[in-house]
């Protein structure tokens, strides 16, 4: 067997992150640092986050020397049961090569930044009149169930309700460890096809609603010039108790140079609302951010996943077939019911490994 050679790209980066991490240790043995809070905690976050590249580095380069030595004795041996045990040697640690460089390269993809940030959810009725609105009510419950499974917490920052049981619009935040980098991939169109309660022909019909998710934004990531704002007050329209339809408590937030409008009259305080509708507003002027960044990219992607496009379908549920179909990695689920109830761990997996393994194709290229 071939004595397997470490990609020089992959030896390199690693050998790089072998000298930062060094680095990082001696820093944080210094004086200097260790007397400035600021430099102690860089130089820590720097080391924990090299630490598994490390491990990994090394533990590859041990398993080489070792398959290094396996093959000389395979082949430099007459001995057969020497040979057997040799072989089967090599055998493995070919094996566990591959899953270590699989690894390595996993943990060289930078992390993203905002894979711990509450996500700002927003979801609309799209095409399809009243049943859209209800599809799109179906898909909030679903996300506050999937919340509810993973721990995390959710606040109503406002909605538009529709007929009984639909909505035209909702916006709320998602809070939790994670929960950005889990739920970014269902921005997008979401389809339905099924028999609306009111089609008396049985003839199925196609709806959809649109899905934002956002990372909420600090004041440090965007800062909002307030002479840029044009704030109104008026009185809410929604249910609620009587001083919020009595009094002039909801807020409409016009952001001027970008023309984003957003509203919030979910809370009887006017100052409430205005703080829940900047919060909003920033969290989507951090997307158009990110978008501009990711449209200045020259790599193009092959699909969607990852990078907030939301101009095309992503998903079909499919009622008369109990079928939900992710059309940016061709997974099909025939547990509908599973799904709409807050199952979506499988969905959302099968989206990161996608994304996943683009990412480390890219930082091969």
């Amino acid at each position: 067997m071939k004595a397997p050679i470490l990609d020089p790209k992959l030896d390199e980066r690693l050998a790089d992150a072998e000298r930062r991490f060094v680095g990082a240790e001696e820093a944080l043995a210094s004086p200097e640092v260790i007397s400035n809070i600021e430099k102690l905690k860089s130089f820590g976050q720097e080391r924990a986050q090299l630490e598994p590249v490390v491990a990994v580095g090394r533990e590859l380069r041990d398993v080489l020397e070792e398959f290094a030595g396996a093959s000389e004795l395979l082949h430099a041996s007459e001995d057969p049961e020497m040979r057997a045990l040799a072989e089967e040697e090599t055998e493995a640690l070919s094996e566990r090569l591959e899953v270590l460089v699989s690894r390595a390269k996993e943990l060289l993809i930078p992390p993203d930044p905002l894979a711990d940030r509450t996500a700002v959810v927003e979801i609309r009725a799209g095409t399809g009149g009243d049943e859209a609105g209800l599809f799109a009510a179906e898909l909030m419950r679903m996300y506050r169930l999937f919340a509810e499974q993973q721990g995390w917490s959710i606040e109503l920052m406002s909605v538009s309700e529709g007929i009984p049981g639909a909505i035209k619009e909702a916006i709320f935040m998602i809070s939790g460890r994670g929960v950005y980098g889990r739920l970014r991939y269902e921005s997008g169109v979401h389809r339905v096809q099924r028999v609306p309660s009111t089609e008396s022909g049985g003839r199925i019909h196609t709806s959809a609603a649109t899905v934002a998710v956002l990372p909420e934004a600090e004041e440090v990531d965007v800062q909002i010039d307030p002479n840029d704002l044009r704030i109104d007050v008026f009185r809410s329209s929604g249910p609620g108790g009587q001083s919020v339809n009595t009094t002039d408590s909801a807020v409409r937030i016009t952001h001027i140079p970008s023309g984003l409008v957003v509203s919030c009259q979910d809370e009887k305080s006017q100052h409430k609302n205005k703080a829940k509708g900047l919060k909003v507003l920033r969290s989507r002027l951090l997307d158009l951010k990110i978008a501009e960044s990711e449209a200045k990219r020259a790599r193009e992607r092959k699909n969607q996943v990852g990078t907030g496009d939301r101009s095309g379908k992503i998903r079909t549920y499919n009622f008369p077939q109990s079928r939900v179909t992710d059309h940016r990695i061709g997974l099909t689920l025939h547990r509908l019911s599973d799904v709409l109830n807050g199952d979506l761990a499988e969905l959302i997996a099968a989206l990161r490994l996608a994304d996943q393994e683009e990412r480390m194709a890219a930082e091969e290229a």
